[in-house]
Parts: structure tokens; C-alpha cells; sequence
């Protein structure tokens, strides 16, 4: 079977969710367990794998899945804990006192404070959350949903306490060992995660400067009363001011720390730098921008919620309000130093099934008190019962929406990531075939030669539209991406860095996250009138990034594994 046939077949399952989920609108809970099958199949009849193979494949991505669904799960419980406490309440209420002026109120709220709770929280949290929030406060909806997914991308590769890092880089790991072994120069796995993150850093803080600017300027030129790119303009100094100070603690916690924190303290450091700021009416601009009377509006901005409807009220103060979220920061930090005791005791206890079914390359491996879900997720939400004094009806109410929450998450990622192991695994089949992902490798390199940096940010973001997550993207394409570096002879740490860097731009279009977060603010079935909006945003970020990893790879980092 010749490479250009065998690449389109290995594509065939990719293809597949994308026409379900796309074309024909199917769920992902329908669309993965058919791409699954799919995938299956063609692993067992054109690359030969047996059906042992095949099961513990499954079978592994299966309890994989769970390492990220408990992560889920203790982000949501997290979430709705704060709502029936009055917390959440209350740290809205606090951004409303800041400043009228919505270019200001855009950057707060969707951009730093979506970001700490990406950083925090991830799939696809933060839309859901400052979306309603700005609908509250008198935006359109559309506006709402549109500034709120473009600007939910710059922390999404380290999202949720780094998932899409440590967990969705995680089946490069045989590969990049068997080169430490052959002499390459880096010093372990885990060295090359931490150089992956750095680098993707790198790209996320440079658009963390241009992109709150370019937001609040597409806010008044497709929402203000006056069209006007100008009127955007005129809070520059906020912005870049708000993006410095984020950039920089995200980028100086990546080199330091790794891929666990950057989102996470950017986030809330930024934010409290920037509020306090504001507060002091620093960099602030001297004119108030508002959008235009509300009858002069655009019927196509407006849902089913009223905007502005929302009468709310703080129900304790902004330092009890935010104990649990600094909670989780200050138990994530102590979790996660080496050199305090802390980080031993959540990895002593591993549940660990090697050779699954009796095969060599199949594993898996959970350490349950590591993972963010339970420490600090479920340990705070639990704590927080005692800190806010939450009757136990309204406990009991956050319990069950947060399982209920689970079930179409669970489905979809079962499926998604059972799918990403049988792909790395055929390689292992009787055909003697390259793996699926490799064999397409081979066949794009060989079409992109020395351009391959400008296009790899764009295939991540194709994963994170289909799969609905920067986490699986990564799991899916990161052996293509390893591939194609190792065929073009790239950087594969800055190669791979570039896929995570898109699958996190891809939130602007993906599709779950649009769904979501025009359900939060009453605009279902406008989704295809918002990814018109932002599909120019997600396309100009790609070109910024890709622009960088030539820069990087042909000019500052020369010869970088």
C-alpha cells in the first residue's frame, strides 16, 4: 500500500468526527463511539492488529480517560459549590464596581479572569462563566460569547493545572525516551514537557500583549454605535498594561515551575495587579465607552436572556469569596515542589495496571491523590461546605449537578481517547506499518518540507474544533507533529510546542465551547453566526505562531531537539 493511500486511510477516523460533528451537528457523544468503531476497524483489518491489541488499547485509553473525567469533575464541583454558596455571586458582583467602561470590563473579566479559571477549571469553564457574566452587565450577547472565545485561548494550553501538557503530551513519552537512550540532547521526558511548555509560552505571551488590544478594537468596530476601530484604540495603554501583567508571571511560573501553574497564577496575579490598578484609575482611558441604546441594536446580537437582567447581589465578602480559589493555588503550589514533603505524600499511593491483557506496550497508571481533581478540586469543594457554611440541601443540589454534569463528558472522552491509543498503537500491528499518526506524518512532511512551522499551530487547532479539547488534540496529533519534526529534521520540542499553542487557539472555533457558551447567554442556534466571527482571530494567532516557530527554529534556536 503505497504512503498517500495508506496516510488517507489513517485519516479516514479523524475525518469522520469532523463530518459528524460539523456537518452533520452530531454530539460528540454520538460522533466518538462511531469514530472509535471506525478506528477499529481499520486498525484490525488494513494495519493487522490483533484483537488483544486492539481490546487492551481500549482498554487503556478507557482508564486514561478517567485521569481527566475525575479532573472534570472536580472543576465542575468546584464551580457549583461557589454558585450555591453565593461565592460566585459575589466575585461578580466585584468586577461590576470596577469601571463602566466595557472595553475595560472585556479585559477583566473574559480575558484575566477567564483565564484564572481556564487555569484552574479548563474545558471550557471560562466561556461558560464570563459569558453570562458580561451578559449581566448589559453586553450583547453575541458580544458576550465572541469576546469571551477569542480571548479563552491564550491559557488554554495550560489549563487545568497543565493538563493538556502532562497529560496530553503523554504518549510521546516512549519515543522521546528511546531518544534521550540514542544520545539526543535532552536530558529526560519530563525535560523535554517542561522545553515544550516554555516555548509554547513564549507564543501565548507575546499574543497576551496584541490580543486583549485586538478584542476590545473588534468590540467597538462590529458592536459600538460608531463601527469604529479607533474607539478600541483609545484603551490601549489598559490593555498592554493588563497583558504585561499577565505575560510575564505566566512566562517566568513556565520557566520556573512547568506546565501546571502558568494559567493558573498568570491568571490571579495578573488580575489583581490590573484591578488594583484600575481601581487607582491607572492607564485608564479618560472617556467611558458603552455600547449604543439597546433599541439601535442588531437583532442577531440578542438571545433569549435579557441582558443586564441579572440583579446581583454579594452575598459575603470578596476575601471570603475568593478563599477557595486561593485555597487551590496555595494546596496546588505545595503539591507540586519537589523539595517539600507534600508532593511525595499525594504520589505515594499509585493504582497500576502494566501489560494490559498481556501486552508489552500497553499500560496504564493512576496516582489519584496527584491528580488536580481530588487535591485540591474535591478536597476544597469540601472544605468550602464548612468555610461558607453551605446547608446540605444546597450541598447536596451542587453534588448532583456536578455528576450530572459528567454524562456527556464521560461518553465523548472515553471514546475520544480509546481512539487516540488504538491510533498509536497499530504500529504494533502484523503489517508492519508505521503508526497511523506517524504514516500521516510522513506523507504532510513530505508535501510542507522547511514550511511545516507555519501550518503545525493550524492542525492543532483542527483538533481541538473536532474533539472539542486542546487535552485530546494533543493526544491525538502530538506522535504527527513528533513525526513530521523528525522527518523535516525541525525542532521537535518547538514542533510540538506549535500543536499545543493551536490546539489552545482552536477553543476560539471549537465547537463544544461555542455550543456551551451560547447556551449560557440564550443564543442556541447562532453557532454558526459566531464562529464567523472568530474563525479571522483564530486564523490571524495561527499566522503570529507560526511566524514565531520560524523565528525560533531558524534564527534564535538553532539545533534544538
Amino acid at each position: 500500500m503505497s504512503l498517500s493511500l495508506s496516510a488517507f486511510i489513517a485519516f479516514i477516523p479523524i475525518a469522520l468526527v469532523l463530518i459528524f460533528m460539523v456537518g452533520l451537528r452530531w454530539p460528540a457523544t454520538r460522533a466518538m463511539p462511531l469514530a472509535w468503531l471506525v478506528c477499529v476497524l481499520i486498525g484490525a483489518t488494513l494495519w493487522k492488529m490483533p484483537a488483544g491489541l486492539v481490546a487492551a488499547s481500549t482498554l487503556s485509553g478507557f482508564g486514561s480517560a478517567v485521569n481527566v473525567l475525575i479532573i472534570v469533575f472536580g472543576a465542575v464541583l468546584i464551580l457549583y459549590t461557589l454558585r450555591e454558596s453565593g461565592a460566585m455571586e459575589t466575585i461578580s458582583h466585584g468586577f461590576t464596581t470596577i469601571s463602566p467602561d466595557r472595553r475595560v470590563q472585556t479585559i477583566i473579566i473574559a480575558f484575566l479572569f477567564g483565564a484564572f479559571i481556564e487555569g484552574s477549571a479548563g474545558f471550557g469553564t471560562p466561556s461558560a462563566i464570563a459569558a453570562p457574566l458580561l451578559l449581566g452587565l448589559g453586553f450583547p450577547a453575541l458580544a458576550a460569547v465572541c469576546v469571551c472565545l477569542i480571548l479563552n485561548s491564550i491559557p488554554v494550553t495550560f489549563g487545568a493545572v497543565g493538563t493538556p501538557i502532562w497529560f496530553g503530551l503523554k504518549n510521546l513519552k516512549p519515543v522521546v525516551d528511546a531518544a534521550v537512550s540514542q544520545g539526543a540532547p535532552v536530558a529526560s521526558f519530563e525535560a523535554f514537557m517542561h522545553q515544550v511548555g516554555v516555548y509554547a509560552a513564549l507564543v501565548h505571551a507575546v499574543a497576551a500583549i496584541l490580543l486583549p488590544l485586538f478584542v476590545v478594537c473588534f468590540l467597538t468596530r462590529f458592536f459600538g454605535k460608531n463601527k469604529s476601530w479607533a474607539e478600541g484604540l483609545g484603551v490601549w495603554k489598559f490593555a498592554v498594561f493588563a497583558g504585561v501583567c499577565y505575560a510575564v508571571p505566566y512566562l517566568f511560573t513556565a520557566i520556573l515551575f512547568g506546565a501546571e501553574f502558568p494559567s493558573l497564577l498568570g491568571g490571579l496575579i495578573g488580575l489583581g495587579l490590573v484591578i488594583t490598578g484600575a481601581r487607582k484609575k491607572l492607564f485608564l482611558p479618560r472617556d467611558t465607552w458603552d455600547f449604543a441604546d439597546r433599541a439601535h441594536w442588531e437583532k442577531e446580537w440578542l438571545g433569549d436572556i435579557e441582558p443586564g437582567s441579572n440583579n446581583l447581589t454579594p452575598k459575603m465578602s470578596q476575601l471570603a469569596a475568593w478563599t477557595p480559589y486561593i485555597l487551590i493555588a496555595l494546596l496546588l503550589v505545595l503539591t507540586r515542589l519537589s523539595f517539600l514533603p507534600f508532593k511525595g505524600w499525594v504520589t505515594s499511593f499509585v493504582i497500576s495496571f502494566p501489560k494490559i491483557l498481556g501486552w508489552e506496550t500497553v499500560n496504564f497508571a493512576m496516582k489519584p491523590f496527584y491528580l488536580p481533581g481530588v487535591v485540591p478540586f474535591m478536597l476544597v469543594a469540601i472544605l468550602t461546605i464548612f468555610i461558607h457554611r453551605i446547608p446540605g440541601p444546597k450541598v447536596a443540589l451542587a453534588w448532583r449537578d456536578a455528576v450530572m454534569k459528567m454524562k456527556s463528558p464521560t461518553i465523548a472522552l472515553l471514546f475520544a481517547v480509546a481512539m487516540v491509543e488504538i491510533l498509536k498503537q497499530s504500529g504494533h500491528g502484523m503489517a508492519g506499518y508505521s503508526s497511523m499518526p506517524l504514516t500521516m506524518a510522513e506523507f504532510v512532511a513530505g508535501l510542507c518540507g522547511s514550511l511545516w512551522p507555519m501550518a503545525a499551530s493550524y492542525v492543532g487547532a483542527l483538533g481541538a474544533f473536532i474533539t472539542g479539547s486542546c487535552t485530546v488534540s494533543n493526544l491525538l496529533f502530538a506522535d504527527f507533529q513528533y513525526g513530521v519534526a523528525a522527518t523535516t529534521g525541525d525542532s521537535h520540542t518547538i514542533i510540538v510546542a506549535l500543536q499545543s499553542v493551536g490546539a489552545a487557539m482552536g477553543n476560539m472555533i471549537c465547537v463544544h465551547n461555542v455550543v456551551a457558551a451560547s447556551a449560557t447567554v440564550g443564543l442556541t442556534g447562532m453557532e454558526g453566526t459566531i464562529l464567523r466571527r472568530t474563525i479571522i482571530p483564530c486564523l490571524l494567532y495561527g499566522f503570529v505562531a507560526g511566524v514565531m516557530g520560524m523565528l525560533f527554529i531558524y534564527i534564535l534556536f538553532p539545533g534544538t531537539f
